[in-house]
């Protein structure tokens, strides 16, 4: 085992001992932080400097995209005319380890003078931040990973951790669901995975339909001039009860059998799926059962029909 592995399990290690003993350490503030932020008519201030500065920016973009209106504001800027952006309705959520950072003083006597709540973040009860605070939660004050220099390393992830127990509190406090996740994040991977099948399925004008009774010929000109590899079959009412495929065909071809209409011919109540449902339940499915078409229905009428290549190319995979 080399030196450099040796030195990572001990900060690891360490980390994670320091986590543990905070979660052992909560208390009622944590409660009260939550409500506190759940009851908000404004908006989560989040505020720190230097290592716990760019912490508190993470803190903001997760409460922000979890349900929970929230914005960073440097506490140098804040000095300097943007104390104006904080107002009653407000909760001021601060970051310092030791409590006693200097330039977030004229944040916290704002929030003194103006009655807008302060939730301190802190490893120091007795400190500056943690007696001004009105919500004081503290994380473990325990000796920092990075030994030498007393490197911000174990505090920010307690820090980290403590703000991600806050929004995920508040979310689930919230009812926040995956349908209200996706509005906040319709980029990138994590967007695609929150499709849902409306997003990426084809329309009613594009699919492929028969009506039972029709015949085989018919079937396989409209599998041919709509490019799908399939077609559904309609009742009188319009609801979907079959679908034929290529491959089906090619196994019927097989078989030597002679089939007239496509009723003979299609699978009767097949797999479907709803426009809600998410586009990687879709995906799944279609592994699980083998497929690469499944058609969309809305109380059993055919509304859409979505292909594998229709979700590999929304990203979703």
């Amino acid at each position: 085992m080399t030196p450099d592995i040796d030195i990572a399990r001990r900060v690891l290690a360490n980390e994670s001992q320091a986590l543990s003993a905070m979660a052992d350490g909560l208390d009622e503030n944590f409660s009260a932080a939550v409500e506190a932020c759940f009851n908000v008519t404004g908006r989560v201030i989040c505020a720190g400097i230097g290592k716990s500065g760019h912490v508190a920016r993470k803190i903001a973009a997760t409460l922000a995209s979890t349900g929970t209106p929230a914005q960073f504001v440097h506490p140098n800027e804040a000095s300097h005319g943007d104390l104006g952006m904080i107002n009653k309705g407000d909760v001021v959520l601060a970051l310092s380890r030791s409590g006693e950072t200097a330039e977030l003083n004229d944040l916290i006597h704002y929030t003194r003078r103006f009655s807008i709540p302060l939730v301190s973040i802190t490893a120091v009860r007795e400190s500056t931040l943690g007696k001004a605070g009105d919500i004081p939660l503290l994380i473990p004050n325990t000796p920092e990973a990075c030994t030498q220099t007393n490197a911000p390393t174990t505090s920010t992830t307690c820090m980290m951790a403590l703000g991600d127990a806050l929004a995920v509190a508040l979310l689930e406090r919230r009812g926040f669901q995956a349908d209200d996740f996706r509005v906040f994040h319709p980029g990138g991977k994590l967007g695609a995975m929150l499709k849902t099948v409306a997003d990426v399925m084809h329309g009613p004008d594009e699919l492929p339909l028969v009506k039972q009774g029709a015949s085989l010929t018919d079937a396989l000109s409209e599998i041919s001039a709509k490019g799908f590899g399939c077609v559904g079959v309609v009742d009188d009412k319009g609801a979907l009860v079959g679908m034929m495929t290529d491959g089906d065909t090619r196994r019927l071809l097989a078989s030597g059998k002679r089939v007239d209409i496509v009723d003979d011919a299609m699978t009767a109540g097949p797999k479907t799926i709803t426009p809600d449902a998410l586009a990687a339940a879709v995906l799944k499915q279609m592994n699980d059962r083998k497929i690469t078409q499944i058609f969309v229905v809305n109380d059993a009428l055919p509304v859409g029909l979505v292909h594998l290549h229709d979700i590999l190319r929304a990203g979703v995979g």
